[in-house]
C-alpha cells in the first residue's frame, strides 16, 4: 500500500500524519508474513547472522517483537482487524507453546514450538512484549482462546515470574508478564510479586533527574526510554494505578526535557549506546509521555520529533528490498550488532506505533507541527546524572553530544573501550571509527599502540562544560601512575577540549581525533579539516600542546558510509604533567568564522588557569587541576 500523500499543512516539518503510522505499521507487519512457519509460531526472518541464542529464540524474536505492534495497530482501531493479523498470532500462540522446546531439537522438523523461559535466557525477553500485545488486545484474542490454549500460555509465560533476569532492565520482562497474569488470573500472587520486584530493582538504578543507569555504575543510553522508563509507564497506563503512573509518569516527564534535545533536526536520534539497530524505537518513551500525560512536550512537538525519527530511517535505506528491517543504522552495519541481536531484533522498532493508542483527534495527531528543540535555537545543556553535555545548532539542525559520564563498565572490572560509549562525544550525523585512529578520543601512544580510556570517572557538568577523569589503558591494564582530567567546553557550533595529563613520561607521543564525517563524496582540507557531500564538515585546531595535525581516511567508512575522513592532532608530552587542549567543529553550515578565531591562553601552575574567548566576544575562565575543575567568569 502506498503512502498517502504529505500534508505540509498539519504537519509542516515532516509532512506525516496518523495515516502514515497506520501505512507504515502494516506494510512493516505485512512484510514479515512470508516468514512465519505453518502455525505462525515462529517468524524465521532470513540473514547470515543469527544471535547467540540461536535460530528458535530468533523465530521466536519475529513473532512477539511483530506481535507488540501489531496489537498497538489494532488497539489503537478499536479492535478493527483488516489484514487478519489477530488470527495469525492466535494461532501461534496455540502451537508455539504445545511443546516448548530447546534450540537442539530445531533439527528433529518441529517448526513451531518456542523455547522455554530460562533464567537470563532470552525468551524472558520476548515473553514481556507477548504479556504487553495480549493485554492490549484482550477484548479481541485472549478472551477468545479456547482455555486450553489459555492454559498453556499462561504457563509458558508464568516460567518468567520464577527465573532469574539479568540485573539490568532486564528486571521489567517478568514485570510486564506479571501485570498480564495478575489481571487473567493466573498465578496472581506470584505475578503481583514479579511486578514489586520489578519495581524495586529499577529504583536502584534510577539516580534522579529522569535518568536510570542500566544495571551497571554508569550504562546511559537509549535503553532509559525504549526500556527503562517505557515498561513501568505502560504497565501503570494499562493497570489504571494512578498512583504508580504518577510516579513513574514524573520520572519520565523529567526525562523527556532533556530527552528531547537529543534528536536532531533531520530526526535522527544521537548516535550512541548499544542496540542501535532498534532505531526509532527511540521515539517510544515520547509517545508514552503523551499516551499518559507526563510529557513537557507540547503535542506538535512530539509527532514532530517522532515522525522525524520514522522517517529518517525510511528514508535511509533501514529496510531491505523486501520491506525488511536490517541490522544496521541506515543500512545493514554488522560493527554496531551486538551478538544478542539476530534478524528480527530491529523489530524492537515496534514500541515506536504507541502512539497509535491516541485517538485520531488527540492534540498529538491534530495540531501542527512544531520545531524540534534542535530547530529552535542554539542550546548547550548540561544532564549531570548522565555526565553528559548536549550541544545543538539550529541552522543545520545538528545534535552533538560530549560523553563525561557514560563508559558501560562493569562494577568488578574493566572492559576493553566499546567506541558506542567511550569516546569523549557523539552527535546525530556521525558514527565512531571501528578501525584505524579512534574519533573523538585522545590516546597515549605505548610502543606504537594507543591507550584506551577505560573506566570514566564523572567530576561535574553545568553551564556549557562537563569534566572527566580518567586511567588510560593499554593491553588491558592502567598506565602505571597515570591520569588525565578531561574538561570539554562548547559555544554554538564548536569546542574546546582541554585534558590534563600526569605521571606520564616525558616524550610520551599522543594522538587526538576529531569528528568522522562520512558520505558519498569527502575531501579533505589543509592541516585537520574534512569534508563530506559538500556540507557536513569537521574540523580540529590546536590550541596548546600539539605539534602536527592532518586528516585521515576511516578504514571501513563509519555507520554513516563506507567513505568518511577523519581529522586529527599529535604531539609529545613535554613532562610528566603536561596540558593539552585543542578547539573541535561538527558543522552542516558554511560562512562560519574561522575556528581560529577562537581565544584561548594557558597559565601554568598547581592548577592551570585557562582563559577563552568565543568568536563573537563571549568569555570565560577556567581552572584545571589533577581530578579538579571549576568554571568562572573571565577576570
Amino acid at each position: 500500500m502506498p503512502l498517502p500523500p504529505e500534508d505540509r499543512q498539519l504537519s509542516p516539518r515532516t509532512g506525516w500524519t496518523r495515516e502514515h503510522w497506520e501505512v507504515t505499521a502494516d506494510e512493516l507487519l505485512a512484510a514479515v508474513r512470508p516468514y512465519a512457519s505453518p502455525g505462525h509460531a515462529l517468524i524465521d526472518l532470513p540473514g547470515d547472522r543469527p544471535s547467540w541464542s540461536g535460530r528458535r529464540s530468533d523465530g521466536l524474536e519475529g513473532f512477539a517483537r511483530t506481535f507488540l505492534p501489531a496489537a498497538l495497530r489494532i488497539a489503537g482501531a478499536h479492535g478493527a482487524d483488516p489484514h487478519g493479523l489477530l488470527e495469525r498470532y492466535a494461532a501461534g500462540l496455540d502451537a508455539g507453546t504445545r511443546t516448548p522446546t530447546s534450540e537442539r531439537d530445531l533439527a528433529n522438523g518441529d517448526r513451531e514450538s518456542w523455547p522455554p523461559i530460562t533464567d537470563r535466557g532470552q525468551a524472558m525477553v520476548e515473553a514481556a512484549s507477548i504479556a504487553f500485545a495480549l493485554r492490549l488486545t484482550r477484548p479481541w484474542l485472549w478472551d477468545h482462546l479456547d482455555m486450553p490454549v489459555k492454559e498453556r500460555v499462561g504457563g509458558w509465560l508464568a516460567d518468567a515470574l520464577h527465573r532469574d533476569p539479568n540485573d539490568n532492565n532486564w528486571h521489567l520482562f517478568p514485570l510486564a508478564v506479571g501485570g498480564f497474569l495478575a489481571e487473567a488470573g493466573i498465578e496472581e500472587k506470584a505475578a503481583r510479586a514479579a511486578v514489586r520486584r520489578g519495581l524495586e530493582r529499577i529504583d536502584r538504578f534510577y539516580l534522579g533527574g529522569g535518568w536510570y543507569t542500566d544495571g551497571r555504575p554508569r550504562a546511559f543510553d537509549h535503553y532509559n526510554g525504549w526500556a527503562l522508563h517505557l515498561y513501568p509507564v505502560l504497565h501503570a497506563h494499562l493497570s489504571g494505578d494512578g498512583d504508580l503512573l504518577a510516579e513513574y509518569g514524573s520520572r519520565l516527564a523529567t526525562h523527556l526535557a532533556g530527552y528531547a534535545h537529543t534528536f536532531g533536526g533531520d530526526g535522527a536520534p544521537v548516535h550512541q549506546g548499544r542496540s542501535l539497530t532498534y532505531r526509532f524505537a527511540a521515539t517510544a518513551a515520547l509517545w508514552a509521555g503523551a499516551l499518559t500525560g507526563h510529557t513537557p512536550l507540547p503535542p506538535g512537538t512530539t509527532r514532530r520529533l517522532a515522525s522525524g525519527a520514522l522517517r529518517y530511517f525510511l528514508d535511509r535505506g533501514a529496510l531491505d528490498a523486501h520491506g525488511l528491517l536490517t541490522l544496521g543504522w541506515h543500512g545493514p552495519e554488522p560493527r554496531l550488532v551486538q551478538p544478542y541481536s539476530g534478524p528480527a531484533s530491529p523489530y524492537w522498532a515496534g514500541s515506536a506505533f504507541l502512539g497509535l493508542l491516541l485517538p485520531p483527534d488527540h492534540p498529538v495527531w491534530s495540531e501542527t507541527e512544531r520545531p524540534a528543540p534542535a530547530e529552535t535555537r542554539d542550546t548547550v545543556l548540561a544532564l549531570p546524572q548522565p555526565g553528559w553535555l548536549l550541544q545543538s545548532t539550529a541552522e543545520d539542525g545538528l545534535v552533538r553530544l560530549h560523553n563525561h559520564g557514560s563508559d558501560d563498565q562493569p562494577a568488578d572490572t574493566v572492559l576493553p573501550d566499546n567506541p558506542h560509549y567511550a569516546r569523549l562525544a557523539h552527535s546525530t550525523a556521525t558514527g565512531p571509527t571501528h578501525e584505524g585512529i579512534a574519533d573523538n578520543h585522545l590516546a597515549l601512544l605505548v610502543d606504537g599502540q594507543p591507550t584506551e580510556r577505560g573506566r570514566i570517572g564523572f567530576l561535574g557538568a553545568g553551564d556549557g562544560w562537563a569534566a572527566s577523569t580518567w586511567r588510560p589503558r593499554a593491553g588491558g591494564r592502567e598506565l602505571p601512575g597515570v591520569t588525565v582530567t578531561s574538561l570539554t567546553l562548547a559555544h554554538g557550533p564548536d569546542d574546546v577540549r582541554v585534558h590534563l595529563v600526569t605521571g606520564a613520561a616525558s616524550g610520551t607521543p599522543v594522538r587526538h581525533g576529531g569528528w568522522a564525517v562520512a558520505g558519498s563524496e569527502t575531501e579533505a582540507g589543509p592541516a585537520a579539516f574534512a569534508r563530506a557531500d559538500g556540507r557536513l564538515s569537521s574540523e580540529l585546531r590546536a590550541l596548546h600542546g600539539f605539534s602536527a595535525a592532518g586528516t585521515t581516511a576511516v578504514p571501513g567508512g563509519t555507520a554513516y558510509g563506507s567513505r568518511a575522513l577523519l581529522p586529527f592532532l599529535t604531539g609529545t608530552l613535554p613532562g610528566d604533567t603536561a596540558l593539552l587542549a585543542c578547539a573541535a567543529r561538527l558543522t552542516g553550515t558554511d560562512g562560519l568564522h574561522p575556528l581560529d578565531a577562537l581565544g584561548f591562553t594557558v597559565e601554568p601552575g598547581e592548577t592551570w588557569r585557562l582563559s577563552i574567548r568565543w568568536p563573537g566576544g563571549t568569555a570565560l575562565c577556567a581552572y584545571i587541576a589533577p581530578g579538579r575543575v571549576s568554571l568562572g567568569p573571565k577576570g
